[in-house]
């Protein structure tokens, strides 16, 4: 099978990104022809046919004059339309598997591949086709549904994307864009959700979001070389973006008032802020990369998820659970979907200090044979959910069901 896999970034710059990689690897070691399209940027990884990919604009770096002057490319990309075009009439491939596509390549490449009659399979990583911020939460960090009404100036109202109104304005404007010229839902042919909680709230927010969804878990390509522990660690861990909807706050203080020792892994926005709340018993290792990051996580008792937002299927959790680490996560969005409450980790109710306190607490006066148990039920719900054979098994079947239905219309 031909495919062709789209992302707004060819570098691993967040999850979705590790996941888009993911795929095209695991796809390649199956026999798959794989080919790319996604935007020109410094930090590209190369690839066969990076010069066929489109132009943007880092929207959060320019002036206000600069944002006006390109305001029109972020909502409709001409040049990522004309250049996928034409990969498209060069590679003619069986199916496009998009992953992030808004606000860069933006929905123009839609209208490309309906031209094509491309059969169209999109993974939901967040919220953005629903929520024109994308994370469910409001300029007060305070988790919103308004939207639902589709009435898209609330997110420029509450101030939702980072608190600033320029932002929010653009992203509610690209939800009208969306809403009355170039509908998603109705050019896509098959979401693929990566959590019951992300699938189920786009069908509670468009019904006719059911007859296109598909659910599958991100998966870990690298379960089968690692090796699992179920030693536990002498401290706890956080690994992944600093920024405001992670909980990194209420960790903190529920870490300090537990007296145990916290690494936190990671980088963002947040970041000084969050090294100013420190003391003695935190360490801030900053980024890691995966040779320095896997041996930090495999000596580690327990993996901290503390959310504070619909949180979809964390990679965070999928990676611990590998090495045989159990997690304690907050109760929101997808997380308790893979947590089972005294199996595989603890769940606590999100910003809740207090709660989150008492089960630092309690896992650390587990017993090595406790521990060892559930340690042990991680692994064996990784090897189960996340493991690459399966997920390739579930993947190919929904390519060729989406292939199958575009041939009959």
């Amino acid at each position: 099978m031909k495919v062709l896999l789209i992302n707004n970034y060819h570098y691993r710059r967040g999850g979705a990104d590790g996941v888009y990689f993911n795929t095209a690897e695991l796809l390649t070691s199956h026999g798959h022809e794989v080919f790319y399209f996604s935007t020109q940027q410094s930090k590209n990884i190369k690839c066969q046919n990076d010069k066929s990919f489109a132009t943007t604009h880092d929207y959060r770096n320019l002036s206000t004059a600069g944002r006006i002057r390109v305001i029109p490319s972020f909502f409709y990309n001409r040049n990522a339309y004309k250049k996928l075009l034409e990969l498209l009439e060069e590679i003619n491939p069986d199916l496009a598997h998009i992953h992030l596509f808004m606000g860069s390549l933006s929905s123009s490449i839609l209208m490309a591949l309906k031209k094509k009659k491309i059969p169209v399979a999109h993974t939901v990583h967040d919220y953005r086709l629903i929520c024109p911020a994308y994370l469910f939460i409001d300029g007060k960090n305070k988790v919103c549904e308004k939207c639902k009404d589709r009435f898209y100036m609330h997110c420029t109202l509450k101030r939702c994307s980072e608190n600033s109104f320029s932002q929010s304005a653009m992203l509610s404007v690209d939800a009208y864009f969306r809403k009355y010229f170039i509908k998603p839902i109705s050019l896509i042919d098959c979401f693929i959700f990566v959590s019951e909680f992300s699938r189920d709230k786009h069908i509670e927010f468009n019904p006719y979001y059911r007859p296109k969804s598909e659910m599958l878990y991100n998966f870990n390509p690298e379960l089968n070389s690692t090796t699992p522990t179920t030693i536990k660690g002498k401290y706890f861990l956080y690994f992944g973006r600093i920024s405001r909807e992670k909980g990194l706050n209420t960790l903190i203080e529920a870490s300090l008032k537990a007296r145990i020792s916290l690494k936190i892994i990671g980088v963002g926005p947040l970041l000084k802020q969050v090294i100013n709340q420190g003391s003695n018993n935190i360490d801030f290792l900053g980024f890691k990369n995966k040779d320095d990051l896997w041996p930090l996580v495999k000596s580690a008792s327990f993996v901290i998820v503390p959310s504070e937002w619909y949180e979809n299927n964390p990679l965070s959790i999928i990676e611990a659970y590998s090495f045989g680490k159990p997690v304690i996560g907050a109760r929101i969005g997808g997380i308790p979907e893979i947590i089972k409450e005294n199996k595989t980790g603890y769940l606590f109710n999100p910003g809740n200090k207090f709660e989150l306190e008492q089960l630092l607490t309690k896992a650390e006066d587990l017993s090595d044979s406790e521990y060892a148990e559930m340690s042990t039920n991680a692994r064996a719900f990784a090897e189960e959910h996340f493991h690459p054979d399966n997920h390739y098994n579930k993947l190919l079947a929904i390519y060729e069901d989406v292939i199958k239905n575009k041939n009959k219309l």
